[in-house]
């Protein structure tokens, strides 16, 4: 049997859409819905300053604010980044702003945000 770890370990292999099947399956199997489950833990920072401060801290969102010129180069970075398919790709970034990868950590962030400057697009972490 799998560890946790191994389990996250896998997941972070995974590109966006197979992530986004894999949370399908999850809620079909076990009759849960995502959304319902993470609006609670939404809600708990409000209510809790110190500790959940710092871990929200920890993890950001890599949003595509615009393409930038070099639009072509953008979208290869996106592609090695997320996995995602040329078609897929090029409509997240026709549909900037839109998140290329959420919930990584910081540094990992740092890195896909400097890459995509690189490429010439216009990007912000949150």
């Amino acid at each position: 049997m799998a560890t946790a770890a191994d389990l996250i370990e896998e997941i972070k292999k995974m590109s966006v859409l197979e992530l986004s099947e894999l949370i399908k399956a999850l809620e079909e199997e076990f009759g849960v819905s995502a959304t319902a489950v993470a609006a609670p833990a939404a809600a708990a920072p409000a209510g809790d300053g110190g500790g959940a401060a710092e871990e929200e801290s920890s993890t950001v969102d890599v949003v595509l604010t615009g393409p930038g010129e070099k639009k072509i180069q953008v979208i290869k970075v996106v592609r090695a980044a997320t996995g995602l398919g040329l078609k897929e790709a090029k409509a997240l970034v026709d549909e900037a702003p839109k998140p290329v990868k959420e919930g990584v950590d910081r540094e990992e962030g740092e890195k896909l945000l400097n890459e995509l400057k690189e490429a010439g697009a216009e990007v912000e972490l949150k």
